[in-house]
């Protein structure tokens, strides 16, 4: 009779005896909207959509109006009629006039229509699964993405798409890009706060639809920031977790004013923690601010500010596996045990969350340390400080301050005629630390050589009583001179920036998009004196200006200083053809970049300057609906790449005789089916990566009397083919599966071979011909690294009870080649010392993440949540990034196997949990 009754109850409160309306919620373009609230007026009833945007409230027989609402849309409210049986009502949402228009429009979006693979991330499901991870984190349940935390230090993630890392991934807030403008690379960490003041985020796979000349090879990210709602309201979220993580977030939205003609958004974020990883601590802030000003019926204005200064402690020194566990190095298949031996290099292990960039040193040590940011204290923070704690010293910190700012245009000029605009400025003030000068390491083993005892530590003690008793009268008859000293590398910057694009409708079917794209940057590199480390001054002879050296204390320029500027300006014209159920678009776009270099540590300090190099892109796709449920679609592409700064000036001025494009020649198809409880998204791709960028320094002329040059080397050529499958499928009201697999097959595509050309001279000095020195590297059908190749994602969602969504996400990650560079694999052109070994794989792995959020009742009129995250729960010890034969952490002859390898462990298993509260 107990056992009948709990079955009863059971079956009660999942609603099997009662009726239920049901839906989906989706945009006007049919994409589903996950985490939109579905109220039922009148009634503490209410629900969020989930995954595909299906929801399911439990009601009584009768009348009851549904009201859907979600930020950046219009609310829509419908009344409907419940009787036995339950109720079909979906809804589709408009965009808010006074919000997200403007920003899809630059953001070049993608929508059901829009022929390339891609997957949108909304607002509620990145709160959801995120849990104040990295950004790139909440991607990684995407087809062919592989985003990891690499050392554990907050902000310094990683992300690959369709192996390529994120130098050819695009990334955009509010369709501005921030690849940084020298070299395409992402620093997570100067958008610490951003998941916070997201909207959504899209990643388009490939070439994407993306009209900007942007690295969108492997793919584009894009993120869409909230924007300024129409309803007055907000939010405060506290979370906390292991690590002594603390996470404050408070939000505030205005609502409309001025005659509904202005709202205003804000967002701040304090968060602070020791790490999960040794000395990762962080001590961060972030801030958001959106402004939607409506001026009048063709104009509005929208202004966004966004940014986050930050601190934290980083591990950046990959180790030997039997450095983090020697069990793990001992199952690994192929691993020499006698590496950790007694007497070994690696006998002595570190543990799974160790980390080499940091010391314990007296308290007694009470030298201060300079950084700068944007202002000496506060919230901007620098000058000179007390170190972060009296326990230990970091040798690698991280402090940096980016904020962006856009001020958006969005006019409509008459019926067929729109213009939308942005005008931005992106800042940057910090650096990351280290060592300067002599270095004090210990060994592992009392007695060895720091070098072969592993892992070896910092001795801050010892560098610090040998700088406090060190005068040298040359210099200074009584202060002591520093032998060794932490330094910052720092990096100024100031990029503006102009996007605008004008839409003109030609017919019903026809639209025209031209643009332009505009950026100038003006960026500063340099090394500070940043610890003393017990001295009263350090003596530096990097700067030709005092070649006898000069002294130098906290705060001064040492090692380099030098002003970089980057002038780029593109343009495109796109055009998009729909009728019936055809949708067709093609663009092509020009764009030119242009460097600048000034070495300030030169006598001449003269400004080199490099000719401009211009590139060119040319995409297009069609998607045909076959009908209501299935599409099908293809797209094809030729972009160029310009190479990046280092590769057209070097750090001595050089400047490339004949810099190279890279050339992208992409082509991908796929399939989309949707019903009501499934959904599957295939798509195949193959990308051809011609003439990589590989550089060589070589001297011309007479021996070391010559003049340096930097050599592009040609026929680098690597071949990505791939497929990918994204479903998900409702089984019943309370479950929900969703999947993802992709199989890659990426490998270097022929030999590399060729010649350069140099001056040939007389004994006299004279030039007399050329002559040819040949090149050759053994790449052909070697593995491209740095990603797995294939992946297995099996999320399943749960929602047993009103107010209750519980998630587990299962990952498996398998043929996950070492990182390396072609550099590694040059030879004299004969095969027989050629070495076509591949790289060493890591072993397969798998993953287990849980989340959950609860709906609390209603406590004074507010709503409340409580969310809860268990990351790695099963504690799975893994290998996670790796690079091939290290200089450093190998073990033996360099072979590609596990012990010539360096690594980094994925985190051990730890958890968070919040309440948000909704006002």
């Amino acid at each position: 009779m107990i056992r009948r009754n709990l079955i009863v109850s059971l079956m009660m409160m999942t609603g099997l005896f009662a009726q239920s309306i049901v839906g989906n919620v989706t945009d006007a373009n049919s994409d589903p909207l996950v985490g939109a609230n579905v109220v039922v007026e009148g009634t503490d009833l209410g629900t969020v959509s989930g995954e595909a945007g299906a929801y399911s409230i439990d009601v009584k027989s009768g009348t009851y109006t549904i009201t859907v609402s979600f930020i950046g849309y219009s609310s829509l409210s419908q009344t409907v009629d419940v009787g036995e049986e339950n109720v079909s009502v979906n809804f589709s949402l408009e965009i808010d006039a006074l919000t997200l228009s403007a920003l899809e429009v630059l953001a070049s979006r993608a929508d059901d229509k829009t022929p390339v693979a891609y997957t949108t991330v909304g607002k509620e499901e990145l709160e959801f699964r995120l849990g104040s991870q990295d950004v790139p984190m909440a991607l990684n349940t995407t087809p062919s993405v592989y985003a990891t935390q690499q050392g554990g230090g907050a902000g310094d993630a990683r992300i690959n798409v369709r192996g390529f890392n994120q130098r050819n991934v695009a990334v955009m807030i509010n369709g501005v890009p921030q690849n940084d403008m020298e070299n395409g690379w992402v620093y997570w960490s100067n958008w610490d706060g951003v998941a916070d003041a997201a909207q959504s985020i899209q990643l388009q796979r490939g070439l994407s639809a993306v009209n900007l000349a942007t690295p969108s090879i492997g793919g584009t990210m894009n993120i869409i920031t909230n924007p300024a709602s129409a309803e007055k309201g907000g939010k405060f979220k506290q979370e906390s977790g292991a690590g002594s993580f603390l996470k404050t977030t408070m939000n505030y939205n205005t609502g409309l004013m001025m005659g509904d003609k202005l709202a205003l958004s804000g967002t701040i974020v304090r968060k602070t923690g020791d790490g999960i990883i040794d000395a990762t601590w962080t001590d961060a802030w972030a801030y958001y601010l959106g402004g939607s000003f409506q001026a009048n019926e063709n104009n509005r204005f929208e202004l966004y500010a966004i940014g986050a200064p930050q601190r934290h402690g980083q591990n950046l020194y990959k180790q030997n596996i039997a450095t983090y566990s020697q069990e793990l190095a001992g199952d690994i298949d192929g691993y020499d045990e006698s590496a950790y031996a007694d007497g070994a290099k690696f006998q002595t292990e570190g543990g799974r969350t160790f980390n080499q960039n940091w010391g314990p040193v007296s308290s007694d040590y009470k030298g201060k340390q300079y950084w700068y940011m944007y202002g000496v204290g506060g919230l901007f923070g620098g000058g000179n400080q007390d170190r972060y704690n009296s326990g230990f010293l970091n040798e690698r910190e991280n402090f940096f301050h980016k904020p962006l700012v856009n001020l958006n245009h969005f006019m409509t000029i008459n019926d067929k005629t729109r213009l939308s605009s942005v005008l931005y400025w992106s800042g940057g003030s910090g650096g990351g630390t280290g060592t300067y000068g002599s270095s004090f390491r210990k060994p592992a083993v009392d007695g060895e050589k720091w070098y072969k005892s592993s892992p070896w530590g910092w001795d801050w003690d010892a560098a610090i009583a040998t700088n406090s008793d060190r005068v040298d009268t040359d210099f200074h008859a009584t202060e002591n001179r520093s032998k060794g000293i932490l330094r910052n590398s720092i990096n100024r910057q100031d990029t503006y920036g102009l996007i605008s694009k004008l839409n003109y409708e030609v017919s019903d079917e026809l639209e025209l998009q031209v643009g332009i794209d505009w950026r100038t940057a003006g960026i500063e590199h340099a090394r500070e004196v940043r610890d003393l480390l017990g001295g009263d001054y350090y003596v530096d002879y990097a700067d030709d200006n005092a070649s006898d050296g000069k002294i130098v204390k906290l705060g001064d320029i040492i090692a380099y200083h030098n002003s970089t500027t980057v002038d780029w300006l593109g343009g495109f014209v796109q055009g998009n053809y729909t009728k019936d159920k055809l949708n067709v678009y093609g663009m092509g776009g020009l764009s030119s970049i242009k460097y600048s270099y000034q070495d300030h540590f030169t006598v001449a300090n003269e400004v080199i300057k490099a000719d401009a190099i211009s590139t060119f892109q040319v995409k297009g796709g069609a998607m045909y609906d076959v009908d209501d449920n299935v599409s099908v679609f293809a797209n094809t592409g030729y972009v160029q790449k310009p190479p990046i700064m280092d590769n057209v000036i070097y750090f001595d001025g050089t400047v490339a005789s004949d810099p190279a494009n890279e050339a992208f020649i992409s082509s991908e198809a796929g399939i989309n089916f949707s019903s009501d409880n499934f959904a599957v998204k295939v798509s195949a791709y193959n990308t051809d990566w011609k003439d990589r960028n590989l550089t060589k320094s070589v001297t011309t002329g007479q021996g070391d009397s010559g003049d340096t040059d930097v050599i592009f080397l040609s026929g680098i050529d690597q071949k990505h083919q791939g497929l990918e499958i994204e479903g998900s499928m409702k089984l019943n009201d309370m479950v929900r599966l969703n999947g993802a697999v992709s199989f890659g097959n990426w490998k270097f595509d022929g030999d590399a071979d060729g010649n350069y050309q140099e001056n040939e001279y007389n004994a006299d000095g004279q030039v007399i011909g050329l002559k040819s020195t040949p090149y050759s590297y053994a790449l052909d059908g070697l593995m491209v690294g740095d990603q797995p190749q294939t992946a297995y994602v099996v999320g399943a969602e749960l929602t047993p009870i009103k107010g209750l969504r519980l998630s587990g996400i299962f990952k498996m990650y398998d043929n996950n080649y070492s990182d390396w560079s072609p550099n590694a694999r040059e030879y004299d052109g004969s095969d027989v010392n050629a070495d076509r070994e591949q790289v060493w794989m890591a072993p397969a792995y798998n993953r287990l993440d849980l989340h959950g959020s609860y709906k609390l009742p209603k406590i004074g009129g507010l709503d409340m949540s409580l969310t809860g995250h268990i990351f790695n729960a099963l504690d799975a010890i893994y290998v996670q990034d790796a690079v091939d034969n290290s200089q450093y952490n190998g073990f033996g002859d360099k072979m590609h196997l596990p012990h010539n390898a360096e690594v980094f462990l994925g985190t051990p298993r730890y958890a968070n949990i919040g309440l948000v509260v909704n006002f």
